[in-house]
């Protein structure tokens, strides 16, 4: 049970570097959402709300973190969907739009890794 758990640990990293290396490299280049930044939301949240799911641990799991990463996993869809209506409708996506969705990742991880 134990290596399923870390399976999904992993796919779960994968989704976040997924969304975070796409914002990265748009943030590098033309500061748009990209399909791929939409596929690592979702792979880093299904992988999330599995790993939040009692697995027979020893310990019992902190559900304020799991919600407040939940809460900010909404928001940085909501930015996304903000982000990409925007860009169809004019070209581009607002600054603050942009530059939020790298933040409110890089928060999302740092719970993930600071927070015990």
């Amino acid at each position: 049970m134990e290596i399923l758990r870390h399976a999904v640990v992993l796919v779960h990293l994968v989704g976040f570097a997924v969304l975070f290396g796409a914002w990265v490299v748009e943030a590098a280049g033309k500061r748009g959402i990209t399909r791929l930044m939409h596929w690592g939301l979702g792979i880093a949240l299904a992988a999330g709300l599995v790993l939040s799911a009692p697995w027979g641990l020893d310990h019992d799991l902190n559900y304020t973190k799991i919600g407040i990463k939940i809460v900010v996993l909404i928001i940085i869809g909501a930015l996304l969907g903000i982000g990409a209506g925007r860009e169809r409708k004019s070209g581009s996506v607002p600054a603050p739009v942009f530059w939020s969705i790298g933040v409110l990742t890089l928060l999302n991880a740092g719970l993930a890794v600071i927070w015990r």
